[in-house]
């Protein structure tokens, strides 16, 4: 009988929710199934990208050490701050608003999950927002600003080619209509960081993700060779500044201002419905008790309300609404700011600076090359065959080289790795291993490209699911790559799924 009464109420329970929804939602994910995948997809592949634990660690232990502190680790992922510099905590008491950053820290963390471990002390969790952590990134953009403004040389290990590039980080951001509170603008409601890769061919690509951490800092008798290979490149002398700004301008900014029209629009519909209907009604309730006391007064009764205060309920009201359209009609008011330049890099291929293995470079770029192609192309068919709607990214995409398209709508972000057979190490490089390290939906596809006795392609594709997980805590500061033995990895991945 309880089974039969549960069923009902299954089937029952569910009935008109939608609608309900639809009438009374102020959240801009009741959309139509077409944005609402368009913006699981943009908020699933945020995740890949996020901020984690992994990328705030390494800073801190990184900027910590450098200014003076004293930090050691004494359990997996929990650290011992025996001595916070004196410069951190004069600094929190000009920038701090909430609890003071202390002398020394019993136990510190970067993962929520480590807080709280059976028979040791409760960790504080560094993450935007404490104080410590929020005094050691305002003295470090302080100390180290300038050097973006300065520049920088890089090196690309991975690329044999000789063609140079000029790395360009913009900034751009989104306001609306309503005052900073400073007076000295208006409110800004997003914020982008943009990474252009300027050519000299004019041609150029853009990436949301930080390419830098796969380069590494040229070394001094790599930046003298540099500048000798390239000095007289009219490229470098033209106004690769207003080069940039034309990406952003054409690029970045409108695809940002869409993005961000698109959330705030469809919020503010719906906040403005609610808004109106929820004030209208106690404007006319106010109102109409008004007029009701009034009436009581000229019978000549005492009502326990004065007519007068009623009435000015009402009038507040009124001007309330006001006030709160007027204040929704400015939040429509969407305007992207000028972009500015943040930082700039040189980034110089190791192809450039072996000129005397040019050609074997050269040839070993063509191979590389012809492999990836090959291990991406098997990749794409395995997609293909599990039912999922893979989608190749541009060639410099951080982090990935397939997103596919689940049957439910989810995305997967596949990294592939294809070698020829026998080749004994694979490289992974820091931006692949923290992209993995951030989304459970990353999987490094690796291709065994080889021909079979026919001179046919007999290439084997194998998925490895969740390859880092826990396995890379040490991941240095300075990391831009890390290498693996082939077979290693190889016997534990198992068939694409």
């Amino acid at each position: 009988m309880r089974n039969a009464i549960n069923e009902v109420i299954d089937a029952k329970v569910g009935e008109g929710l939608a609608e309900l929804i639809d009438e009374h939602a102020l959240a801009a994910d009741v959309l139509g199934e077409t944005q609402v995948e368009q913006i699981r997809a943009q908020m699933e592949e945020a995740e890949a990208r996020r901020l984690q634990p992994h990328y705030i660690r390494s800073f801190f232990l990184e900027a910590f050490g450098l200014l003076g502190g004293r930090i050691s680790e004494r359990e997996p992922g929990r650290f011992e701050i025996r001595h916070v510099p004196h410069d951190l905590r004069e600094r929190d008491r000009q920038i701090g608003i909430g609890a003071p950053v202390l002398r020394a820290y019993e136990r510190v963390c970067f993962d929520k999950d480590q807080v709280r471990v059976p028979g040791k002390p409760v960790a504080d969790l560094l993450a935007p927002g404490h104080p410590l952590l929020d005094a050691l990134l305002d003295i470090t953009l302080e100390r180290h600003r300038r050097v973006l403004a300065q520049g920088a040389v890089l090196v690309d290990e991975a690329d044999l080619g000789t063609e140079p590039r000029l790395l360009v980080l913009l900034e751009h951001a989104i306001a609306d209509g309503r005052p900073d509170g400073r007076g000295s603008g208006k409110r800004v409601i997003s914020r982008q960081l943009q990474f252009v890769d300027l050519r000299p061919d004019g041609t150029y690509a853009t990436s949301d993700a930080a390419p830098y951490l796969d380069l590494r800092q040229a070394a001094d008798a790599e930046v003298a060779v540099a500048e000798k290979l390239l000095t007289g490149q009219g490229w470098l002398a033209s106004d690769l500044e207003a080069a940039a700004f034309d990406v952003a301008v054409t690029d970045a900014i409108p695809s940002h201002l869409a993005r961000v029209r698109l959330h705030t629009t469809t919020r503010v519909h719906k906040v403005r419905a609610a808004v109106h209907e929820r004030l209208t009604k106690e404007i006319n309730h106010w109102d109409h008790r008004a007029n009701e006391l009034a009436a009581q007064v000229e019978s000549g009764k005492q009502p326990r309300m004065n007519p007068d205060r009623a009435r000015q309920r009402a009038d507040d009201l009124s001007a309330r609404l006001r006030r709160r359209m007027d204040d929704l009609a400015q939040q429509e008011e969407l305007h992207a700011l000028p972009p500015t330049i943040t930082g700039a890099a040189l980034v110089i291929p190791a192809g450039l600076l072996t000129p005397a293995l040019a050609g074997e470079a050269a040839a070993h770029a063509r191979e590389t090359s012809r492999v990836e192609r090959r291990a991406v192309d098997a990749v794409l068919e395995a997609e293909w065959e599990l039912g999922r709607t893979p989608e190749e990214m541009a060639h410099n995409n951080p982090g990935f080289d397939i997103r596919s398209t689940t049957r439910d709508g989810h995305l997967l972000f596949v990294e592939v790795k294809g070698r020829i057979a026998g080749a004994e190490t694979v490289t992974i490089t820091r931006n692949e291993i923290l992209t993995s390290l951030n989304t459970d939906r990353w999987i490094l596809a690796l291709v065994e490209v080889s021909d079979g006795p026919d001179g046919r392609p007999a290439d084997e594709v194998r998925y490895l699911h969740h390859p880092f997980r826990g396995q890379l805590d040490d991941l240095g500061f300075k990391e831009t790559s890390r290498t693996f033995p082939w077979r290693q990895l190889w016997d534990a991945a198992g068939a694409p799924s």
